[in-house]
């Protein structure tokens, strides 16, 4: 670390009282993923930059609007099955406070480095300046869909902030990038580094199917887009007709999949050094992108295909992404939703996750802090009309958070039967009268947003069915 004078004397007093308040949230079983950050930029704002050397392999951002969570965790298992130590932001904290608590948590009192490689996902308006600070040698960008608009503006803006931190990249490294997606594909005329796409190509995937979609039109001309194949929003194959703008060839791609079970899928991915076949312990189309996207990130940072195969097998679900949760014989799923595409893919897997005979119950619930996107006008385009005909085989609908009335209002447009959804006040009672309704060996879904969904893993917690996540 490089650092001189008053600079030096800031750093090592922010990492001393983060180290402090990191500890103090551990005793008092509090969560402690961004407040030791926050107090650490007040003294030192630059504190990143003083360790980002630190990792003898260099470090990695992953960021996107949907799957940075997922991929992060899919990655960070694989380099855990190659050996390597990860300093990584599991519970999804992405903003810079979140950056820092995570690099302190692996850091001594001396300030000696106890891992390999930084593993960060990066919220897309923290990318510009965590990439000047990091300087990863390899970005990987999941997606791009309208999210928290009252934050981020329209999804233009969104971009723009990706792009910024691609000057940051090492020209010797890599920008891995979802060739679906025709505004993440955008980036990579745009990289130092040479990129690297993945995506699907896999007919039996392929739907007609274009609600919330968020580039119908030619990035280049402005012409509308045909699909050769599409996949789900406006990730697909697509072709401008005028001017012939198109999808990228993927060098990481889907060929194959079939669906072993509720939950499993068997998957067939090419890459550059061959094939590789393995089970994906979650469903969904949106955690074959994550996959997809976790090893072109892990290929590109030279893991052999081996690891990648091995550490993605052993992948269990994390943080609140379709994270499963035994209690008392009944199956607990908590979903995160957070905007209508991300939602619309979470009904879509709950359908066909569904087993013959099952008994399951919904919970919703909706807050509008800022982490959540303050404005909830979203759910209306929540295609949730995709329930309405399944509402019978539902042993309980549920709505709870801040704006719980909203959610049930919205149900009841999308015909739902008003008489038939439970508008309870507080989380807790939610979660006990839902799961009391759901009988021995069925199913709670429990789809929250951001904070919603850290304060129901809090009461989880403190009943002592999930752990506590640190940084």
């Amino acid at each position: 670390m490089l650092l001189k004078g008053a600079v030096r004397v800031r750093f090592w007093l922010a990492l001393w009282l983060g180290k402090f308040l990191a500890l103090a949230c551990r005793i008092l079983r509090k969560r402690g993923s961004t407040f030791p950050g926050r107090i650490m930029l007040r003294v030192a704002p630059n504190w990143l930059q003083g360790v980002a050397s630190g990792p003898a392999c260099g470090n990695v951002i992953v960021s996107g609007t949907n799957g940075k969570t997922t991929t992060a965790s899919m990655m960070a298992d694989i380099m855990r099955q190659a050996g390597l130590r990860v300093v990584h932001n599991q519970s999804g904290a992405n903003l810079l406070s979140g950056l820092v608590t995570a690099f302190a948590a692996q850091l001594n009192l001396l300030g000696r480095m106890r891992a390999d490689i930084g593993l960060l996902e990066v919220d897309e308006a923290t990318v510009p300046k965590a990439a000047a600070e990091l300087q990863p040698r390899a970005l990987v960008v999941t997606n791009f869909f309208r999210d928290q608009l009252d934050r981020f503006g329209e999804l233009e803006h969104v971009v723009a902030c990706v792009r910024r931190g691609l000057p940051h990249i090492s020209s010797l490294g890599r920008v891995v990038l979802n060739a679906d997606d025709p505004w993440v594909a955008s980036l990579g005329s745009d990289s130092p580094a040479q990129p690297l796409y993945y995506g699907i190509e896999a007919d039996t995937l392929a739907t007609m199917e274009r609600h919330a979609a968020d580039a119908k039109h030619c990035l280049q001309c402005g012409h509308p887009y045909t699909y050769r194949r599409l996949y789900y929003a406006h990730l697909g194959d697509y072709l401008c007709p005028s001017c012939g703008h198109g999808r990228p060839k993927p060098q990481v791609a889907l060929k194959a999949m079939q669906r072993l079970d509720g939950q499993r899928q068997q998957l067939v991915i090419a890459t550059p050094g061959g094939e590789i076949a393995f089970t994906l312990g979650i469903p969904g189309v949106y955690n074959i992108y994550n996959a997809l996207a976790a090893i072109a990130g892990c290929l590109a940072l030279g893991i052999d295909l081996t690891t990648i195969r091995d550490g993605l097998e052993s992948f269990a679900s994390c943080f609140g992404r379709m994270e499963e949760i035994m209690i008392e014989e009944k199956r607990l799923v908590l979903a995160l939703v957070k905007n209508p595409v991300g939602f619309d893919e979470v009904i879509r897997t709950i359908l066909a996750s569904r087993q013959d005979g099952e008994e399951q119950g919904v919970l919703f619930a909706v807050n509008d802090l800022y982490a959540d996107g303050e404005d909830i006008s979203w759910l209306w385009d929540v295609d949730l009309e995709m329930l309405t005909p399944h509402q019978e085989l539902l042993k309980g609908i549920f709505s709870t958070g801040l704006r719980r009335e909203d959610m049930a209002l919205r149900l009841k447009y999308a015909g739902f039967q008003p008489e038939r959804i439970a508008v309870v006040d507080e989380f807790s009672a939610a979660l006990g009268q839902a799961l009391q309704v759901v009988p021995s060996g069925g199913t709670l879904y429990i789809l929250p947003t951001y904070t919603a969904m850290l304060q129901i893993r809090e009461i989880l917690f403190r009943q002592g069915h999930v752990s506590q996540w640190q940084v």
